[in-house]
């Protein structure tokens, strides 16, 4: 085999592993990723399409190599490496003239005398973060002495706003314990209009992965409002983000399965269970939550566990246009522009859902990439019909997770299946999970 040959499959496959890492979980990701050479490592660090919570197991497990690469792919937005918006960014900017003869007096006594205690830096940051993190990116700017463990003990006693915990998540060099500690809060604690500033932050500077972020975020109720933020101006989660915390809420949800008694307990108790969703779905499923639902839930939160339970199946509309939408996924057009126009087209008139294209569009691997059917966009975390990217990638999550489960095995045999499959994506997890993978790969 030439290296042309051999290079030309390794990207292949890095492209195709890099769409099966969106819904995988954390140690079903780290297996595939373990099996990877180097080549193929290579060109997943510079894939375009590499899901955050991959990025993050990467620059936590790999080599010098795979940060290398990842810090120079100008597609991962927003990450630790290049990480813009950031501390570099927050780094340009001088601190107001008026702030230190402000900290002075609050301190009685001059920054620059010494480093700041746990207790004084805490004591700043509560008064100078109250939303957004500047003022208090400015604090951290001044010599001080960061006690890890009576930094989470006062937080623990009472919690910082959500600017000053963005901002230590910045530019602090803080353990992971640490940094999970920081993410909870009283039940009894109202949601701001910036409480999910640092758990956004957490996960776009690679602290931790949406999986890591479920099952530390307290109260549950705020991980439920997390997989399903609204779309309003400021830090938001982006498009393949919001879709990965989706996921990853949704396998924390799954042992509710469709039971309709489960869900209206989980609702009932979630507004005043002052656990993570993890302890809250065990709670619920061996009947222990106890009387911690006494508050109604808002209207956010309902519609957040709405959108998150399962649904059944509406009735199929559209008669002989819808099936000949669907026979179409099947048959691709003499070019991509065509196909994505048709696909668009379809979508636009109700005849298509994003679940429909990931069941029926072939090959699976063109299904998994929404730039085959909804055409190339100008940067890789939005697109104009988001509500058709969400609903393919949770019915992909549903089929990966309904026919693999956690085998990495199986993971690691469809990534390998991907690239040559030429059939749509339920007919390649079938052969897999049969055994008779029809990869023509060693």
């Amino acid at each position: 085999m030439s290296t042309a040959v051999e290079d030309r499959d390794s990207r292949r496959l890095a492209w195709c592993v890099a769409h099966v890492l969106r819904h995988a979980s954390d140690h079903i990701a780290l297996a595939l990723l373990h099996r990877l050479d180097q080549p193929t490592r290579k060109y997943l660090c510079r894939d375009e399409w590499l899901p955050a919570s991959a990025v993050t197991l990467l620059l936590r497990h790999g080599g010098e190599a795979d940060r290398h690469y990842i810090a120079r792919n100008p597609h991962v937005v927003g990450r630790p490496l290049p990480g813009l918006p950031g501390p570099a960014r927050y780094a340009r900017r001088r601190t107001p003239a008026g702030l230190l003869p402000l900290l002075r007096a609050e301190l009685g006594r001059d920054p620059a005398d010494g480093p700041l205690s746990t207790g004084e830096l805490t004591g700043l940051l509560r008064r100078h973060g109250i939303r957004r993190p500047r003022a208090a990116l400015d604090v951290l700017r001044l010599p001080y002495e960061l006690d890890p463990g009576q930094l989470a003990a006062e937080h623990a006693r009472r919690p910082l706003p959500p600017g000053s915990t963005e901002a230590l998540l910045l530019v602090a060099d803080l353990p992971e314990k640490t940094v999970r500690a920081l993410l909870t809060a009283p039940a009894a604690d109202a949601d701001g209009p910036s409480w999910h500033r640092p758990a956004v932050r957490a996960v776009r500077m690679g602290r931790l992965t949406h999986e890591e972020l479920v099952a530390c975020v307290a109260p549950a109720r705020r991980t439920l409002l997390l997989g399903h933020l609204p779309a309003c101006p400021g830090l938001r989660w982006t498009l393949p983000e919001q879709a990965g915390m989706r996921a990853a809420v949704t396998r924390a949800l799954a042992p509710l399965a469709d039971d309709p008694r489960l869900w209206s307990e989980l609702l009932r108790h979630a507004p005043g269970f002052p656990g993570p969703l993890p302890e809250l779905v065990a709670a619920v499923t061996a009947g222990t939550a106890g009387t911690t639902g006494s508050d109604a839930p808002h209207d956010d939160l309902v519609r957040a566990v709405r959108r998150l339970a399962p649904t059944a199946a509406e009735p199929a509309t559209g008669g002989v246009e819808r099936e000949l939408a669907l026979a179409s996924l099947a048959v691709p057009m003499e070019t991509v522009e065509e196909d994505v126009r048709w696909v668009r087209d379809c979508l636009d008139r109700g005849l298509l859902t994003g679940a429909d294209v990931i069941r029926h569009k072939l090959p699976a691997c063109w299904a998994l990439d929404e730039v085959h059917w909804l055409g190339a966009v100008d940067h890789p975390d939005r697109y104009d019909r988001p509500g058709a990217v969400l609903a393919a990638r949770a019915e992909a999550d549903r089929l990966f997770a309904l026919a693999l489960g956690e085998d990495p095995d199986a993971w690691w045999r469809v990534a390998r299946t991907l690239p040559d499959f030429a059939g749509t994506l339920p007919h390649l997890l079938l052969r897999v999970t049969d055994g008779d993978s029809v990869s023509t790969r060693p």
